[in-house]
């Protein structure tokens, strides 16, 4: 038998109702971002920025270098110290001004509700470019609370599950969803991210994170 190897069928990411989502995000696909976020606000540095589905910690490694101070935790324990906390579950968490995650796929709706909570700035989640489709989403969330910008990769950001690797490809396209308090523009602008991977790699990115200060 033969793998159906169709766009549709290869940009599904499927996984159990209780996986973790264990896909984490390249440092490179971050700091696109956060270079996008400084040239629409210079003042970004003195901001403080709430990751709540940190993994293994790549993502808020990277917005160290862009935030004054980055509030990190995940649901379950990898191992590199980082708090343990239910984002979804409970009170509302504290003011932040900016949230920025990549939320688990099945969970992205309600943990971008809860991010325009408790943000005061803005909020980015990194998101498949698919996510954008669906009737009832777009009635739920998108109607509701469109974002200000949609920020396409026409680079492929790879993720794997269970571990980074700067080898291998996808079929999966990935783009930002961001929601900026502070835009003038009524409306969702869509731009494209011009390929910028050989600019914002690093040589040490793929190293698993020590332990983040808080």
């Amino acid at each position: 038998m033969t793998q159906n190897r169709s766009s549709a069928v290869m940009q599904q990411r499927r996984e159990p109702h209780h996986s973790l989502d264990d896909f984490p995000t390249m440092p490179w696909a971050t700091r696109a971002l956060c270079e996008w976020l400084v040239e629409h606000d210079p003042a970004l540095g003195f901001y403080d920025v709430r990751e709540p589905a940190a993994n293994r910690g790549y993502m808020a490694r990277t917005l160290f270098e862009y935030f004054e101070r980055v509030q990190v935790a995940d649901i379950f324990d990898y191992g590199v110290g980082y708090e343990v906390a239910d984002y979804l579950f409970g009170p509302l968490p504290p003011k932040t001004h900016w949230t920025i995650t990549n939320p688990p796929f099945r969970l992205a709706e309600q943990f971008i509700s809860r991010a325009l909570a408790t943000s005061e700035v803005g909020v980015a989640m990194i998101v498949r470019s698919a996510f954008l489709e669906g009737v009832g989403r777009f009635k739920a969330l998108f109607s509701a609370h469109p974002p200000t910008h949609i920020l396409q990769f026409s680079e492929r950001v790879v993720m794997h599950k269970g571990k980074l690797s700067p080898k291998g490809s996808t079929a999966t396209a990935y783009c930002w969803l961001v929601w900026d308090k502070l835009a003038t523009h009524q409306g969702t602008a869509f731009e494209w991210i011009a390929p910028c991977r050989r600019r914002l790699e690093r040589p040490r990115d793929y190293d698993l994170p020590e332990a983040i200060r808080q």
